[in-house]
């Protein structure tokens, strides 16, 4: 298991996880080109929901992530539980997590060591690993550490613009509707001889009932101008 620059992703990339997979690769491949005696690297990042994407720098790391995602024991999982270090100096010894430490020595994997990264609700781990035991001790505090830190700030930020673009499309999506529903409450108000809130009230009744998005009942009466739904507005007045 070589330092390389192959990467795999965890499970499917969906659009949202895309990106953060993207950070975590970098992240996975500097750690281990500053880390001495590190045969190789994995980072995740998880937060309140179920996602969890995850970046490998070699494939025979995927089912050291694997065994430990699907059975919540090992490394990854103790270092997001208690949010601090977990060293792993010689699995040969170390009996903590049987079937993480079956797999890890099946690929070779002696030493190991899992740094979380907590930021705004968000969770960044990398862990490090080596063929030889005791070989990372001390790599917790080294250049690793800077590096996990940066990536979690990162991918903070990258959430909170991607969140900040979501809004700004609600806002454009709204700007472009507000037109046609207020063009459709005139012609409800005319019919109906009620206020303004009172038609909308008539508009988003009509979309509940309907099963349909308030926009498009509100399109659909500016088209008829209201002709022949005088009986079905009047049902629905407040």
């Amino acid at each position: 298991m070589t330092e390389t620059d192959q990467r795999e992703h965890i499970g499917p990339e969906s659009p949202e996880s895309a990106l953060p997979g993207r950070r975590l690769s970098e992240l996975a491949e500097q750690a281990v080109r500053c880390t001495a005696d590190c045969c190789g690297a994995v980072a995740t990042v998880s937060d309140a929901g179920t996602d969890r994407p995850a970046a490998v720098t070699h494939p025979d790391l995927s089912a050291l992530v694997s065994v430990q995602l699907g059975t919540g024991d090992g490394p990854i999982p103790a270092a997001v539980a208690r949010g601090e270090c977990v060293d792993t100096a010689d699995l040969l010894h170390d009996e903590r997590w049987p079937r993480y430490r079956a797999v890890a020595l099946d690929s070779g994997v002696r030493a190991g060591v899992t740094l979380p990264f907590r930021r705004a609700g968000l969770t960044v781990t990398l862990s490090l690993y080596s063929f030889r035991p005791g070989a990372l001790r001390g790599a917790g505090h080294g250049p690793a550490r800077a590096l996990g830190g940066l990536a979690a700030a990162c991918l903070v930020r990258d959430r909170s613009y991607r969140a900040a673009l979501a809004e700004v499309d609600q806002l454009e999506a709204a700007l472009r509707t507000r037109p046609v529903v207020d063009q459709a409450c005139g012609i409800v108000m005319h019919i109906l001889g009620c206020d303004a809130e009172g038609a909308f009230a008539v508009l988003r009744r009509i979309s509940q009932h309907a099963n349909r998005k308030l926009v498009d009942v509100a399109a659909g009466l500016v088209e008829t101008r209201g002709r022949g739904l005088e009986k079905e507005l009047a049902s629905l007045a407040p």
